[in-house]
């Protein structure tokens, strides 16, 4: 299963090492990733393969927002079917 993480606040040092340390730490590759900075905000959005996932889904959605609460930004994770779905045009 593929899952989509969007994150999303000021920029500040260190915001894609704790993300990616996190994921790491889950077992959870990184299969792509953008991010860019405007105007001193930070946006980035990964595409990730959950197939080596240690916990839950929503263990992992929920220690994503917890590790962007612990350094100022918004993290969410979703399906990669439902995200598209949502963003379909």
């Amino acid at each position: 299963m593929k899952g989509i993480i969007t994150v999303l606040g000021q920029d500040r040092v260190g915001i894609i090492a704790r993300v990616c340390t996190y994921l790491a730490e889950q077992g959870i590759n990184i299969l792509d990733i953008s991010q860019t900075i405007v105007h001193g905000y930070f946006n980035m959005v990964m595409m990730v393969d959950l197939t080596g996932n240690k916990g839950s889904f929503e263990q992992t959605a929920a220690g994503l927002e917890d590790v962007g609460r612990s350094i100022g930004v918004r993290i969410k994770l979703q399906r990669e079917d439902i995200f598209d779905a949502m963003h379909r045009v």
